[in-house]
C-alpha cells in the first residue's frame, strides 16, 4: 500500500513539473535575455598575474634558490612565448611513469575514483578577488599536465577568514599527451562561480609526458561585480520530462506481477537480500567511497554491508581533500576499526582538520595501520606525530612528504615506530639529531627519502649510520643533499649492498675524480636506478664501470655532465638490456644526432635530451 501511495505521489510531481516548470523556465529565460539584457551595466574585466605562491606538493628545484622552483609562478612571465628548458620556470619533481615502476613506489589504493587524476598541485594567491571568466596557464615546455583548476572562497590576504571555506572546480580533464613540447597558452572553458575568488589551485598529472613540464605564469581574468546573468539559474528539467507520453505512468503496480497461483511477486528489489553475504560484500567493494556512503542510506540491508569494517581495510581520502573535515572523519570512525592502509594526503588545510579530530580517529582506527600517507598535511603538529607513535605500533610505511611546516622537534617521535620499512621525509625540516635517532631504532628500513631535507648538517654522518644500522635498505633518495662526500658514499656502498635505487641528483660535493662512482658501481650490483643529475664530473670511466657491474640497471640520469661520450653510452646500452630511461640532457658531448642514432639502435630505451631555444 505504501509503495502504491509513493508511486501516486511521484506521478503527481512528474505531471506538475511538465505543466509548470518548462513554461516558467522558458518565460523567465526570455525575460532575462530580452528585458534585462539591455539594462546590464558594463563590467570591466580585470587581468592579473599571481601575487604569491602559497603551497605546492613538489618541485624540481632547491629550497634555497629560485631555479626550477614553484615560486617562479608568481608574477609576470619570464620565458613565454619562448619554448624549452629554462631555470626561471616552475617544474614538478617527476614526470612519466618511471617512478611508479620503482621498488620504492607504494601500491595504489583501492577505491580511488577513476576521475581522480591529480598527482601534484600548486596554490596561487592573486591581488584582487574576482568572479573568474578565464584562467590562463602559460606552459613553456612539454605542456599537457594540468588536469584540474579550482577556486576557493577564502581570501588568503583577509584578516577575518570565513568559518566555511569552499572549493569549487572551475575545470577538470584527463591527462593529455601533447604531441609537441612547444610552448602554449592553456585556457580551458571554466564554469561560473557564485563567489569571488583570488585563490586558484592547479592540479597536475605528468604521467603521459615525455619530459618535465615547465610552467611560466598564470593569469586570472574576471569581473569585480557578479555578472547579472549568473544570478539566474535555469531550473533543471529531466530529459524524461520532455516527453508528452504518460504511458510509463499508467501502471502504478508495474513492480508487482501476479503469479499463476494468484500470489503477488515483488520484483522491485530483485531479492538482493537472498544473495550470500560474501557476494554482496564483493559487489559493494567496487564502489567509490561516496557511493558506498550513499548506498548505506538506502535500506538496512545495504547499511549493514556498507558499514562492515572489512570494506574499509584500505581508505584513500586524498581525492576528497576539499570536503574532508573533522565531522566527516568522525562519521567514518566506527567503520574503520580494521583499517590497515590510510591516505590522508593533501587534507586538513586551513583548519578543516584539527588535532582533536585527527587524534580521535587515530585512537580508534590506528591499531592495525601498516601504511599512513600524510603528504602535504599542514594540520600536522608535534602532538599529531606523538599520537601516531602511540596508536600505530605496527606502522611500516609513513609518508610526510612536503610537510614543511612541521617543527623539527616533532620528528623525534618517529623513532618510536620501530617497524618502519618505508619513510618519506622529502622537503621536511628534520634535523640531524632526529634523523640519527630514527636510524638507531628503525633498523628494518627498506626505503628512505631524504630529498631536499636542507636542515641536516652533515649527510656523511647520516649515511654512515645508515650503512651500520639499515643493511636491508633497498632505496635511498638524497636529492639535493648539500654536503655528502665520497667518504660517506663509500661507507654506504659497503654497508648497504642490497641497494636498488639511489638518487644523488644535484649532490654537487661528489667528485668523480675521487673514484666514488666507480666504487659505487662495483659494490652495488643490484642497482636498478641511479640518478647523478647535474654532476658535471661524471665521466666515461664511471659509465663503463656501470656497464660492467650493474646489468639490472633500468633508470640512469646523468644530465649536465660534460665528460661522457657516445662510445661509453653505447657500451652501457649493450650491457644493460633492461634499461628504460637514460637522461643525457645538457651533456655537451652528446648532441641530437647521437641521441637519434642511439635511439634507433636501442628503441626500447627512452633517451632524453632537453633543449632551449
Amino acid at each position: 500500500m505504501l509503495t502504491l501511495l509513493s508511486m501516486f505521489y511521484y506521478i503527481c510531481l512528474r505531471r506538475r513539473s511538465r505543466s509548470g516548470t518548462r513554461g516558467e523556465a522558458l518565460s523567465s529565460r526570455r525575460a532575462v535575455e530580452s528585458g534585462q539584457r539591455a539594462a546590464l551595466p558594463v563590467s570591466v574585466e580585470v587581468e592579473q598575474y599571481a601575487k604569491e605562491v602559497l603551497d605546492f606538493s613538489s618541485h624540481y628545484g632547491s629550497e634555497n634558490s629560485m631555479s626550477y622552483t614553484m615560486w617562479n609562478l608568481a608574477g609576470s612571465p619570464n620565458v613565454y612565448p619562448s619554448s624549452g628548458d629554462f631555470t626561471q620556470t616552475a617544474v614538478f619533481r617527476a614526470y612519466g611513469t618511471w617512478w611508479e615502476q620503482c621498488a620504492s613506489a607504494p601500491p595504489p589504493f583501492r577505491r580511488t575514483p577513476k576521475s581522480f587524476h591529480s598527482q601534484d598541485y600548486i596554490e596561487l594567491a592573486f591581488e584582487e578577488p574576482v568572479y573568474p571568466t578565464a584562467v590562463e596557464v602559460l606552459e613553456t615546455y612539454h605542456p599537457g599536465a594540468i588536469v584540474q583548476i579550482m577556486a576557493c572562497s577564502l581570501n588568503p590576504f583577509s584578516q577575518n577568514p570565513p568559518a566555511d571555506v569552499r572549493w569549487e572546480v572551475l575545470w577538470a580533464g584527463e591527462p593529455t599527451k601533447v604531441l609537441t613540447p612547444q610552448a602554449r597558452q592553456f585556457s580551458p572553458s571554466i564554469k561560473q562561480l557564485s563567489f569571488p575568488t583570488n585563490l586558484i589551485r592547479l592540479e597536475a598529472n605528468s604521467s603521459l609526458l615525455k619530459y618535465y613540464t615547465e610552467l611560466d605564469a598564470v593569469i586570472l581574468r574576471g569581473q569585480r561585480e557578479r555578472p547579472i546573468l549568473s544570478l539566474y539559474k535555469m531550473p533543471r528539467i529531466d530529459i524524461c520530462d520532455l516527453s508528452d507520453s504518460d504511458d510509463e505512468l499508467l501502471d502504478p503496480g508495474a513492480s508487482f506481477r501476479q503469479t499463476g497461483d494468484g500470489k503477488h511477486m515483488n520484483l522491485g528489489n530483485g531479492y538482493f537480500d537472498r544473495l550470500p553475504y560474501e557476494l554482496i560484500q564483493l559487489i559493494v567493494s567496487h564502489l567509490t567511497l561516496p557511493d558506498l556512503c550513499r548506498l548505506a542510506q538506502t535500506c538496512k540491508l545495504f547499511h549493514q554491508h556498507c558499514s562492515d569494517p572489512l570494506q574499509y581495510t584500505q581508505l584513500s581520502l586524498q581525492p576528497y581533500w576539499a570536503r574532508l573535515n573533522d565531522t566527516s572523519l568522525g562519521y567514518l570512525q566506527s567503520r574503520c576499526t580494521l583499517l590497515q592502509r590510510l591516505n590522508l594526503s593533501w587534507t586538513g588545510s586551513r583548519g578543516a582538520l584539527t588535532f582533536s579530530g585527527f587524534s580521535s580517529f587515530m585512537k580508534v582506527c590506528g591499531g592495525n595501520l601498516v601504511c599512513l600517507e600524510l603528504s602535504c598535511c599542514h594540520f600536522l603538529n608535534e602532538a599529531c606525530l606523538e599520537v601516531i607513535s602511540q596508536t600505530c605500533p605496527g606502522l611500516q610505511e609513513l609518508n610526510l612528504s612536503s610537510c614543511d611546516r612541521l617543527h623539527h622537534q616533532a620528528f623525534m617521535h618517529i623513532s618510536k615506530l620501530t617497524r618502519l620499512r618505508r619513510l618519506v621525509l622529502y622537503r621536511t625540516k628534520i634535523e640531524q639529531t632526529a634523523m640519527l635517532s630514527i636510524l638507531t631504532f628503525c633498523t628494518e628500513l627498506r626505503h628512505l627519502n631524504l630529498g631536499s631535507c636542507v636542515m641536516i648538517e652533515d649527510y656523511d654522518v647520516v649515511v654512515s649510520m645508515l650503512a651500520v644500522r639499515c643493511r636491508l635498505l633497498r632505496s635511498l633518495d638524497l636529492w639535493r643533499c648539500r654536503n655528502l662526500t665520497e667518504r660517506g658514499l663509500a661507507e654506504l656502498a659497503v654497508g648497504c649492498r642490497l641497494l636498488e635505487e639511489l638518487d644523488l641528483g644535484w649532490c654537487s660535493t661528489l667528485q668523480s675524480s675521487s673514484g666514488c662512482f666507480q666504487h659505487l658501481a662495483r659494490n652495488l650490483p643490484r642497482l636498478r636506478k641511479l640518478f647523478l643529475t647535474a654532476n658535471r664530473t661524471v665521466c666515461d670511466s664511471d659509465i663503463e664501470e656501470l656497464a660492467a657491474n650493474c646489468p639490472a640497471l633500468q633508470h640512469l640520469d646523468i644530465l649536465g655532465t660534460r665528460m661522457v661520450s657516445s662510445s661509453s653510452l653505447r657500451k652501457l646500452l649493450q650491457a644493460c638490456p633492461k634499461l628504460l630511461l637514460l637522461d643525457v640532457s645538457f651533456c655537451s658531448q652528446v648532441d641530437a644526432r647521437i641521441v637519434q642514432e642511439l635511439s634507433g639502435l636501442f628503441p626500447n630505451v627512452a633517451i632524453k635530451k632537453s633543449f632551449t631555444q
